[in-house]
This record gives C-alpha cells, sequence and structure tokens, in this order.
C-alpha cells in the first residue's frame, strides 16, 4: 500500500497486539514495536513514526524531537506524567490518553488490598505456610463497619471506591472538590480539609495523578498528622507516597499496613526495603488488569491513533491547546468529526 503509516508501540503489558495491528491496518498503518522501550532505542525508532502509542515507558523531549513526522501520541492508560506535554504541544504533536477504560478494576482491586490488610489475609497465609497455625498471632483484628475512609482524590475510580466501601459500612471522607459536581451524587460523602481527612481516617485511599501539586501532599508533616494505626492503600501513582517517609510510618507503628500496587521505579529493585516490609501487601502495578479492561484499552488507543490518521479528531485530547497552533501537524477533515462510536466498540 502506498504512503503506509507507522505506529510506533514503546511498550505493552498484555498477550499480543492482535487488536492494535486489525484496527490500524484498517487505515493502512503497521505497528513498529520497541524491544525494550528504553530512551535510546525510541530516539533511533522515533523518526520513522506517524504515531505513538506508549504505556509505562517514558516518551522525553529527546523521542518527541526525534519523531518528526508524528503526528500524534496516545497513552495506554490515564496518566500522563511519562510524556513531556509541554513539548508534544510546542512541536505540534496530538496527545491524547484512555481516561475510563479500568475504573472498575482499579476499585475492586483497591478493596482487595483494603481487606487483605484490615483482616490480615497476607499474614496468616504467611504464618500457616511457615508451619504456624495461630489466630492470636496477628490479633487485634478490627471490623470494617463504622470506621472511616478517607478517599484522597474522587474521581471515577475514587467514587466506585466509595460505592463499594459504602456497602461495607464504612463511613467516607473526602477533600472539597473544585467541582461542584464530583461525587455530588454520594451524599453519603463528608468533604473535609485534608488535614482533618487525615486526622479522622482509619483506612487512606489515594486516587490522585501524579502532578506538582500532588507530589508534595504528603511530605512529614502529612505522616505527623495521620492517624496512628492507619492503613494506607494506594493504586494510583507511586511517587504521591514517599517511600522513607512511609517505611518509617510502617517502622514506628504509626502506619498499621500498606496495601501498594504503584512504585516510584516499575518494575521494583529484588529487595525493595518498602516492598518486603511485613506490614506491606504489594502487587505489580496490577489493578488495572483485567482481560476486559484489555480489550477496552488497545481498543480505544488504537482507534484514537486510528482516527487522527484518517482525518478525525480523536475524543480525549489531553493537550487541546495543539489544535489552535499552527504547528499542528494532524490534517482533520472536519473540525467536528470525532471518533466513530463502532471503532471505539470495536473487539
Amino acid at each position: 500500500m502506498k504512503n503506509k503509516k507507522t505506529v510506533l508501540v514503546t511498550d505493552y503489558a498484555w498477550p499480543s497486539l492482535d487488536v492494535e495491528r486489525k484496527i490500524l491496518a484498517e487505515v493502512g498503518a503497521e505497528l513498529l514495536v520497541a524491544e525494550t522501550g528504553e530512551v535510546d532505542e525510541l530516539v533511533r525508532l522515533a523518526p520513522q513514526a506517524d504515531a505513538i502509542l506508549f504505556n509505562w515507558k517514558q516518551v522525553p523531549s529527546a523521542v518527541l524531537r526525534a519523531a518528526n513526522r508524528c503526528v500524534a501520541a496516545t497513552r495506554y492508560g490515564i496518566g500522563l506524567d511519562n510524556i513531556d506535554l509541554t513539548i508534544a504541544t510546542r512541536l505540534g504533536i496530538l496527545v491524547s490518553n484512555v481516561p475510563a477504560y479500568c475504573v472498575d478494576d482499579v476499585a475492586d482491586h483497591t478493596m482487595a488490598l483494603l481487606l487483605a490488610c484490615d483482616r490480615k489475609v497476607g499474614w496468616f497465609d504467611r504464618d500457616i505456610k511457615a508451619g504456624r497455625y495461630d489466630l492470636k498471632a496477628q490479633a487485634p483484628l478490627r471490623r470494617l463497619r463504622g470506621h472511616t475512609l478517607g478517599l484522597v482524590g474522587l474521581g471515577k475510580i475514587g467514587r466506585a471506591v466509595a460505592e463499594r466501601a459504602a456497602a461495607f459500612g464504612l463511613r467516607l471522607l473526602a477533600m472539597p472538590s473544585r467541582n461542584p459536581n464530583t461525587g455530588a451524587e454520594q451524599s453519603s460523602i463528608e468533604r473535609v480539609p485534608f488535614a482533618e481527612l487525615l486526622a479522622r481516617s482509619d483506612y487512606l485511599s489515594l486516587h490522585l495523578p501524579a502532578t506538582s501539586e500532588t507530589l508534595t501532599l504528603f511530605d512529614r508533616s502529612a505522616f505527623e498528622l495521620i492517624k496512628t494505626g492507619v492503613v494506607i492503600i494506594n493504586t494510583s501513582r507511586g511517587s504521591l507516597l514517599p517511600a522513607g517517609e512511609l517505611l518509617r510510618a510502617l517502622r514506628s507503628g504509626k502506619v498499621a499496613a500498606a496495601g501498594l500496587d504503584v512504585w516510584l521505579r516499575e518494575p521494583l529493585p529484588v529487595g525493595d526495603a518498602l516492598a518486603s516490609h511485613p506490614r506491606v501487601v504489594a502487587t505489580p502495578h496490577a489493578a488495572f488488569y483485567s482481560d476486559e479492561s484489555l480489550v477496552e484499552l488497545q481498543t480505544t488507543a488504537a482507534s484514537q491513533i486510528a482516527a487522527v490518521l484518517q482525518g478525525c479528531k480523536p475524543n480525549n485530547v489531553v493537550n487541546p491547546a495543539v489544535l489552535a497552533s499552527p504547528r499542528l501537524r494532524a490534517r482533520f477533515a472536519s473540525a467536528q468529526r470525532r471518533v466513530p462510536a463502532r471503532a471505539l466498540r470495536r473487539a
């Protein structure tokens, strides 16, 4: 096919790219799959890319500058802390994401970590496998009903966690929102300042993006405010919880347990002190993962790239300023065109 397009895939965490290949082949595009996804390799491959699909690997300015014919980049996921969005916008590269593909999965995983920590499932399992059958060894245990869960972030996932937690009889706290409609349908959620949320919560669950504002929330002063014996769950971003402060709080008993799915360095180095702590339940950034969520993620991400390559504007543009830029590389047949709904439903 003449003028065949190339889509660079930096990395992926599922068995195959068959979904993407099928969708992109329909618009005359083929995949170029990186072997390591490291920056040096991506810089070398970037000049061949008309578009980029990226998951966890970094897409820094060096890669974007080398991608001199790239018109769009789409994140396999929600967060955008691994792409230089400012440079992408400056270069005229449209960036999109998949903002709502794994809400149920992450909410379910959050509750699984909370329950595992609260009921000390991992601790009991470890004891029994070591030959210790002793109920008292992990006492005391507490009932969930009537205790308080503080939700640090109340977007789609935070609200889904709130719905599940309410069914267990937990009282719910969240910080005031700049958007008055966020969580408004859940009248059972009490809005309180961050300091009060820390002081009153028996459980804390983080549901925030990694931004310059959120990365400083859990400093040492925040750990001093938290209730002694709190359980902390993080299925959001590893950088939100300073490992040193959390480890110190676990060792002192200020934090009773932590359920962690996300880490500052991924994959984790062998012997990581925080992951190895006996009161940490650790999972390998698995909260988003289910057969259903992966098909939805692959389909939506590939469909957005396909849309741009055939002159349609994708639904989830995260740098809208680029649309008015004279450097915009994408060319749209119509300003009002969007990804066809049937494409987003394609399995």
